[in-house]
């Protein structure tokens, strides 16, 4: 098996849920560097907790040090105590979403030069035997 990265994540749409419980996926359009694309399934709470890796392994980028030298753009956080499985939320969501990975993978690797490391998409592009449960 070749050994292949991620060369592009776009945010499609997003997608109701009722297992376990009422929830919403985020479509993901994943294109690989062997010109194949798949389409995954991720909820928001992934997204988020990405962006606490993200965070965790580059505090300079993330301004941890110096607020002015963030260059990881802000992801709104959970939602908590209200009905965050609403589609208004999810829709309103999406933009961010895409918007995120796009910047910071693109903020990351103009940063770095070992970029074999900072593919910080690949775990999102990797499809999961569980799809349904993330």
């Amino acid at each position: 098996m070749q050994f292949r990265t991620v060369l592009d994540v776009k945010v499609v749409d997003v997608e109701k849920r009722r297992n376990p419980s009422k929830h919403y996926v985020y479509l993901i359009n994943v294109t690989y560097s062997d010109n194949t694309s798949h389409i995954i399934y991720r909820r928001y709470s992934k997204f988020f907790d990405l962006q606490m890796q993200i965070l965790d392994k580059f505090p300079i980028e993330g301004g941890q040090k110096d607020p002015k030298k963030r260059i990881i753009p802000f992801l709104p956080g959970k939602i908590l105590f209200r009905r965050s499985h609403v589609r208004d939320v999810a829709m309103k969501r999406l933009r961010f979403i895409d918007d995120y990975c796009r910047v910071s993978e693109e903020a990351l690797l103009s940063k770095h030069t070992h970029t074999h490391t900072v593919n910080i998409l690949s775990h999102l592009g990797s499809p999961l035997s569980h799809v349904i449960g993330i």
